[in-house]
Parts: C-alpha cells; structure tokens; sequence
C-alpha cells in the first residue's frame, strides 16, 4: 500500500471527476469517506475533537468532517470559490485543537479548490 501522506490529493481529485460540482457538502463527504476506504487511508468522520482554550477544554466541542491518519483535519466545502474566511476558520480549528495540518477542499467549483495548511504554535 502507497503511503498516501505524501500523495493526499489522489482521493479528493476522484471524488470530484467522479461527481463534478454542484451537490451539496454531504454527498461530497460521503464520497470521499468512501475513497478514504477504498484507497485505505485511515479516517474517522466527524469525530469529536476537544477545543483548548487558555489551557481549559471547553464544554463545545468541534466536529471536523474527518480527521486521517489521527493528526489530519479535513474540512470539505462546496462553494462557488474560497474567500479566505474558510482558511482562517481551518487555521482556528487547528490551533484550538491542538492539530497541526489540515487539508481544505471545496468541490463546489468546476476545478477542484484545495489547501493544505500548517499551524505551528
């Protein structure tokens, strides 16, 4: 098995020449929870993900839409074209999490959006 850290986008660019643009956020999740396990990346979809904040952890929790490998956050989006809020909403998550690397995907426009971001506190 390949080691798919190092090939990340292989899942996400099926997924969008499969469905294309168009549907909604879910059905872009389901797919590409479905490619994670074809290609057998381990994932977990929406899985609780404890926010630190002034060293407490809160009583909100955030659910990503997955987290691989346990140390990835990938949030999916399907809009139009990204603004930037949806970037400094990962780089939030990442830092309030305590992850470090997070993968953004919008399969909302007609070539596939994605960014991988990296926090380092």
């Amino acid at each position: 098995m390949k080691d798919q850290r190092t090939h990340p986008q292989i899942t996400h660019l099926e997924v969008h020449k499969e469905l294309g643009c168009g549907f909604l956020e879910a059905v872009y999740q389901e797919a590409l929870g479905r490619e994670f396990n074809l290609q057998q990346i381990p994932n977990k979809a929406h899985t609780i993900v404890e926010i630190i904040y002034k060293g407490k952890v809160l009583d909100k929790k955030y659910q990503p839409d997955f987290v691989c490998y346990d140390d990835i956050i990938v949030e999916i989006k399907a809009l139009a074209s990204l603004s930037g809020i949806e970037e400094a909403q990962l780089i939030n998550y990442l830092k309030a999490s305590r992850f470090k690397v997070g993968l953004l995907l919008n399969f909302g426009s007609k070539s596939l959006e994605y960014k991988r971001l990296v926090y380092t506190m």
